[in-house]
């Protein structure tokens, strides 16, 4: 007698996000510790050297956040109003901020004291930063102006006003002390030269407002962010237009780099922070955050990753551990453990068993594993005593045919093909009947189900036309008439779109056709458009069909 075969259940592959090496590494990243500000999170900035202290401009404050206790560890409120655009120093000693005030001020981290004041701008300063000799600060300011100032004198050194509108963005070169960009309002960034008095030697045009800039380490390329755009400029070119990537759909706020110059990070206003390859500029992974990102910092290691929000929430991040993963999944490493101990047993082989001969233990013994037992499921039980009604019953419960439908459907392919699904769908109660029909119009629209589903409703139609029906089975009737209705428009709109789109795509070709004729006879090439009239008698055979 042949074996029982199981029932075939038809599955297909999940569309999803697929799973790369960047996937799985910023997957690592632990649950966000959170902190709330009294106010928008206007800037964050990561200390260069251990132990990464984290700078926050919030309010009329500046607060160090220590990243592994997520408490402040300096605050500095010397601020009339509000404080922006905080930055620390390459050797973490020594913080400086803008102010709506219009002035840049420089404390000691250490003694939290006030060392310096510099005066000079008539507008609020968003950003201010250290060059890379440490000595000297650049400033961008609302005043429409970016100035260069000396650190132990106190001085301005230099002032350009080029910009015609708020200077929002600014950063600068990790190479050399006398280069800075500058983003604007006015759709424009601009590369200025300490040396270079005379004004900007690079300028290009980013096409909305500037809302954060950054230099590659190498000086050859810089990025700018505004509107929902990422451009990408060639520095040594003179600023030649390199990519342009628009993955947010609200305004792109901050730019940061991350895996040693190898990733770009944006965040937006919604509330997306998209990882970039800064090869190829496609996103490898996103974060999602509770509320739109304003800023970001992302510490060396990338062991910490900080998002400041508008709604004064400040995220923190921590890279996950192999211990810590261990803790969080202690199945999953009971189940590695498990798999490393050998689970086994020895059985006489069968040849041995059919045949009277000498027992060899090198050819009669084999090994048989615990995945050998044979599993049955109970719709194949109840499949396999013909009672085809109990089968599909087994089917219906609430978890199956909502969590996972494809065994639902393959126990109804399976009735199909023993001609046994009418047999199972009759003389049913409400309460069967209602789980019946309510599957049917949740899952009548998937097209890869569609084909058994639209068998399976018209078995039950035929079965139950004549049948006198509660009014509960009645109103599931005609929910499933709903369904099959929306779909028949569907159709119907999708017919009159390729209606169409065949026109215009033959009239193309007649085009292209007719161009190359000419082309060969060395007359002019006469442009065609698709006849209006012609579109229109083909959106009139549609809509009649």
């Amino acid at each position: 007698m042949a074996s029982f075969k199981k029932t075939q259940i038809r599955s297909l592959p999940k569309i999803g996000q697929k799973v790369t090496a960047d996937t799985l590494y910023w997957r690592k990243l632990n649950f966000p510790v959170t902190v709330k500000e009294f106010g928008p999170i206007d800037y964050i900035d990561v200390m260069p050297i251990e132990p990464y202290f984290i700078a926050v401009s919030s309010a009329a404050k500046v607060q160090i956040y220590n990243p592994i206790t997520h408490q402040v560890h300096r605050h500095f409120t010397r601020f009339k109003e509000a404080a922006y655009g905080a930055s620390i120093r390459s050797d973490g000693k020594l913080v400086i901020a803008g102010c709506d005030e219009g002035h840049v001020k420089l404390f000691d981290i250490g003694s939290k004291s006030l060392l310096r004041i510099f005066k000079g701008h008539k507008g609020p300063v968003h950003r201010c930063k250290f060059t890379t000799d440490n000595v000297h600060v650049v400033s961008f300011s609302d005043d429409k102006s970016v100035a260069l100032w000396d650190l132990p004198s106190e001085t301005e050194i230099i002032k350009f006003s080029e910009h015609s509108d708020y200077v929002r963005a600014g950063c600068v070169s990790s190479i050399s002390s006398d280069l800075f960009l500058s983003g604007s309002f006015d759709h424009t960034v601009k590369l200025y030269d300490a040396r270079s008095p005379t004004g900007s030697t690079i300028s290009v045009d980013h096409g909305s407002p500037v809302e954060s800039v950054l230099m590659y380490p190498s000086n050859s390329i810089f990025v700018s962010v505004g509107g929902t755009e990422l451009r990408v400029w060639d520095m040594l070119a003179g600023g030649r237009l390199l990519a342009r990537v628009s993955q947010h759909h609200k305004t792109i706020t901050c730019l940061h780099l991350a895996s040693d110059g190898k990733r770009l990070v944006t965040g937006g206003l919604d509330r997306h922070a998209k990882i970039y390859d800064v090869q190829s500029y496609q996103v490898v992974h996103t974060l999602d955050f509770p509320s739109p990102v304003l800023s970001l910092g992302i510490t060396p290691d990338d062991f910490t990753v900080v998002a400041g929000m508008a709604n004064g929430l400040i995220s923190m991040q921590h890279r996950q551990t192999q211990a810590e993963a261990r803790a969080l999944n202690p199945k999953q490493s009971l189940k590695v453990q498990k798999k490393s101990q050998t689970a086994y047993r020895f059985r006489l082989n069968a040849d041995f068993r059919s045949v009277n001969r000498t027992f060899n233990p090198a050819t009669d013994v084999e090994v048989a594993t615990k995945t050998d037992t044979n599993f049955v499921s109970r719709y194949d039980m109840f499949l396999r005593k013909f009672q085809y009604s109990k089968a599909l019953d087994t089917v219906l419960t609430p978890y199956i045919r909502k969590k996972k439908p494809a065994i639902t459907v393959g126990v109804m392919h399976e009735l199909i093909r023993r001609n046994g699904l009418k047999s199972a769908l009759a003389a049913r109660d409400d309460s069967s009947l209602s789980s019946i029909l309510t599957f049917l119009a949740r899952n009548i629209n998937d097209p890869s189900h569609a084909n058994i589903i639209i068998q399976v409703a018209n078995t039950l139609l035929e079965i139950y036309e004549s049948s006198s029906l509660t009014p509960q089975s009645e109103k599931l009737f005609l929910q499933l008439q709903e369904h099959v209705n929306r779909e028949v428009e569907y159709v119907k709109h999708l017919m009159e779109i390729e209606g169409m789109l065949h026109i215009l795509l033959a009239s193309t070709t007649t085009q292209a056709r007719r161009s190359s004729t000419y082309a060969v006879q060395g007359s002019p090439v006469k442009p065609m458009l698709p006849s209006a009239a012609a579109a229109a008698n083909a959106t009139m055979i549609f809509n009649v069909g």
